[in-house]
């Protein structure tokens, strides 16, 4: 076993206690009876007929960031960038920092023609690829101190909350009914301090009560840096007390964002990640924050390679593939999402300079030459290979079929009599799981 191999040490020891927690939160809480009924024209049972069903989507949401949409040098990279990102994910993080969406006062880059910015698509450029390819996109972050705009640094507090409510006003009245998730607080413990907003007791509540007069019928989900991972999983911990403080004071909090960024470099990793890759303590974590009967969104992970040798990227996709499946089987956990697809442009990473910031710890899905990791692989297969549903099963003479299937979208073919019908379903655990079909 190699040096860093000790990493895995913890998974080892709660090996029993994982495999069973993973297996059977798998079995109860992302998967299903689906009851099929088949009956001719006139109303009468269909014996013997044949039903295949091929799982096209999950309702539990997968993804990464999608900052590099059509930022690359060429077009070959931006097409495998395009490729790679659609292929795996049925979800994506778009970037509303303040800063990039209105850099001047009244003056927006929504538009998919505004001028580029780097690592910052335009917000209808990104929707555009999201409905091509069938991924739902996540607004992130309406509120977040660190990226609010120069033109409001010396702004009074009255002026930043006219200005903020005039944002969430537009933002609403463009995206409201193509994105389910508003993030609307972010990073509350790593702010600047740009705006006098963020010096008030209230700015979480604020925020959220001011975004819910132009979101009501949306997800509004408050998200906060790693560091929970490694504290102890304890009420007291300041996470923990921020949202139950927010919301006995009216914050209307419908989901708990919880970031992975394990950036540290290699010589801290044991030591860093000692709590963070430990399941025992992952599970009591999330078993934690699941007092607040609210979903739970993984929103931001990094897990380091460190170098393109081969054992660095198959420890790095052996950890990716523990923690998912941990995350993934978890009643409270609804999104998991990977922060950024390819090494080398992540927000330490300057424009045009692929090794600065980013190079010791390599934390992509994709290689600088775009091609996959193993990591890439891992969450493909087991989101599209080992987490789906493929079936083909018979009806009764009552004309009842029935299996056990993930949640989500499915194409159905049904046979009998030489004749065949096809069809969807969205297969839900919060709707019905009786489908009738006539042939």
């Amino acid at each position: 076993m190699s040096e860093r191999s000790k990493i895995f040490e913890s998974f080892e020891k709660y090996k029993d206690y994982t495999d069973e927690r993973v297996k059977g939160g798998i079995e109860k809480y992302r998967k299903g009876d689906i009851n099929i009924k088949v009956t001719d024209a006139d109303g009468k049972s269909v014996k013997n007929a044949k039903i295949t069903l091929k799982q096209t989507n999950h309702e539990f949401k997968h993804g990464a960031n999608l900052f590099m949409l059509d930022e690359f040098d060429t077009e070959e990279k931006n097409e495998a960038y395009k490729e790679h990102f659609a292929k795996a994910f049925n979800m994506a993080t778009l970037p509303f920092y303040w800063d990039s969406t209105e850099p001047e006062k009244g003056k927006t880059r929504y538009d998919k023609n505004s001028p580029k910015l780097y690592r910052r698509p335009p917000i209808d450029l990104c929707i555009e690829f999201c409905e091509k390819h069938n991924i739902e996109p996540r607004e992130h972050a309406l509120a977040y101190d660190h990226m609010f705009p120069a033109w409001l640094k010396d702004a009074s507090l009255d002026e930043v909350k006219e200005n903020y409510e005039r944002r969430c006003k537009e933002i609403s009245e463009r995206y409201a009914d193509k994105i389910r998730t508003i993030e609307v607080t972010n990073e509350h413990f790593w702010m600047d301090g740009k705006t006098p907003l963020y010096d008030q007791d209230d700015f979480i509540e604020y925020c959220f009560k001011t975004t819910r007069k132009y979101f009501p019928k949306n997800q509004l989900c408050i998200n906060e840096w790693s560091e929970f991972w490694r504290e102890a999983a304890r009420k007291r911990t300041r996470y923990y007390l921020n949202i139950e403080n927010a919301i006995k004071n009216g914050a209307p909090i419908d989901a708990i964002g919880m970031q992975f960024h394990m950036f540290t470099k290699q010589e801290s990793e044991e030591a860093y990640t000692k709590q963070a890759y430990n399941p025992d303590h992952v599970f009591k974590v999330l078993d934690l924050y699941s007092n607040f009967n609210l979903p739970i969104q993984i929103t931001e992970i990094t897990i380091p390679a460190y170098t393109d040798k081969k054992e660095d990227e198959e420890i790095q996709a052996k950890l990716i593939k523990n923690m998912y499946s941990i995350w993934f089987s978890h009643k409270n956990v609804e999104q998991i999402i990977y922060w950024n697809l390819p090494d080398g442009y992540a927000a330490f990473a300057p424009q045009g300079d692929m090794t600065a910031g980013e190079n010791y710890y390599r934390g992509g899905l994709l290689r600088y030459d775009l091609s996959p990791k193993p990591a890439y692989n891992v969450i493909y297969d087991l989101f599209h290979k080992e987490w789906i549903t493929n079936a083909e099963i018979l009806t009764d003479c009552e004309g009842n079929a029935k299996t056990r299937g993930f949640y989500g979208e499915y194409d159905v073919q049904i046979c009998a009599d030489g004749k065949c019908v096809n069809s969807k379903i969205n297969f839900s655990k919060n709707n019905g799981n009786e489908f009738t079909f006539s042939i």
